[in-house]
């Protein structure tokens, strides 16, 4: 009888460390266990347009972990430690392929054809007028109403010295208005070093715009009931783009210093926010001008000692501090998402690219490769 009694507290003390470590890690499966293998793993998801739906684990060698659905490429959770070693996602998300398909607003997706806004819907490319769907207000917006964020993408894996998914999708000419059929291949990494790398390849068989980027929004305390305001932003751009009332580029080009956009060095989110009208929605114009993967930003919680490294190939950075978000939707672990509960750093090409030709050309065409790669590492500041 004594030897039953020392087995069943095994079993309870057991079940209360499994329990703890899920509610650390916002109910994902094995995403606290240290021990985790390294790899990348494989779940059914759902379906969605009679497509099967699969949500893939990348775990690496200190066992944390992204969270990726061939769904709109989502990033649906970034499990990495604090400073006190405690693991939970440092991205919005949901644990069901329900909340992606009730369109919330581009949570962790893979945006395309056109990532950012394209004025008027509309743009001329060789002396021809292509119209957009307007999806938001008079403007196309991340690829329009069904943008590459809510197709189904091909997937493979690689498990070998680091986890590797790779997504495939072909974009039919005239899909959401845009010329050309463009092949696209997107794939992420997960190091050893907890660096997320994205590359970006596309093809196409007509001259067309493309930008792609990553939608993810971040809370670098893992906990949306904290706001971002606290969370303190370097960008490496001396330049930002100025937009007019409905956040389309004026096709300004204009010095940071002196406003409010001014994060050259470090700076509280919330220092100056208020003086920019609606909050922070910008794209900043980075110092490196594009072409080689270097630093274009870093970010620091305090709270969490979380720091977040943005490395882009990209000529571009869209600093978005979620204005829209008013708390009807909720994270991963039930809390509210509110205003300022989280923020989005898109590597890109500048918004409105293709109507405004002093910008950094956007345009592919056939016989030259889009290639582009973003790296989002993060450390612990103990």
């Amino acid at each position: 009888m004594k030897r039953l009694i020392c087995y069943s507290v095994f079993l309870l003390a057991l079940s209360a460390i499994f329990s703890s470590c899920r509610n650390n890690t916002g109910g994902v499966a094995g995403a606290s266990d240290s021990t985790a293998k390294k790899g990348i793993t494989k779940t059914a998801w759902g379906q969605s347009d009679s497509k099967d739906v699969f949500l893939y684990t990348l775990t690496n060698a200190k066992g944390n972990q992204v969270q990726i659905s061939n769904y709109g490429g989502t990033v649906t959770h970034f499990i990495v430690p604090d400073k006190n070693g405690n693991k939970n996602s440092i991205v919005v998300g949901y644990d069901s392929l329900n909340g992606y398909l009730a369109h919330p607003p581009y949570f962790g997706a893979l945006v395309g054809r056109y990532g950012n806004r394209i004025g008027n819907a509309q743009f001329t490319l060789d002396g021809k007028t292509y119209k957009l769907a307007a999806n938001n207000g008079k403007n196309s917006l991340h690829g329009g109403i069904k943008g590459f964020d809510k197709v189904v993408w091909d997937a493979t894996t690689v498990n070998d010295t680091m986890p590797l998914l790779t997504l495939t999708y072909q974009s039919k000419d005239g899909e959401e208005g845009f010329p050309g059929n463009l092949k696209v291949t997107v794939q992420y990494t997960f190091t050893d070093n907890d660096e997320l790398k994205i590359e970006y390849n596309a093809v196409t068989d007509k001259a067309t715009p493309i930008n792609l980027t990553n939608h993810s929004y971040f809370n670098l305390t893992g906990d949306v009931s904290n706001t971002i305001l606290n969370h303190t932003l370097q960008i490496n751009a001396d330049n930002y783009t100025p937009v007019d009332t409905s956040l389309i580029t004026t096709g300004e080009i204009k010095l940071v210093k002196g406003t409010p956009f001014d994060f050259t060095t470090p700076m509280k989110i919330g220092a100056r926010i208020d003086l920019v009208k609606g909050g922070y929605d910008h794209n900043f114009v980075l110092n490196s001008k594009g072409g080689s993967l270097q630093l274009a930003a870093t970010l620091t919680d305090s709270i969490s000692g979380r720091k977040l490294e943005v490395f882009t190939t990209e000529p571009g950075l869209q600093f978005y501090t979620g204005n829209f978000l008013d708390g009807k939707l909720t994270n991963h672990d039930g809390k509210p998402i509110n205003q300022h509960s989280a923020l989005c750093m898109e590597t890109q090409h500048f918004p409105d690219s293709p109507n405004k030709p002093q910008f950094p050309s956007c345009i592919l065409r056939p016989g030259s490769t889009y290639h582009t790669v973003t790296v989002y590492k993060v450390s612990v500041e103990k």
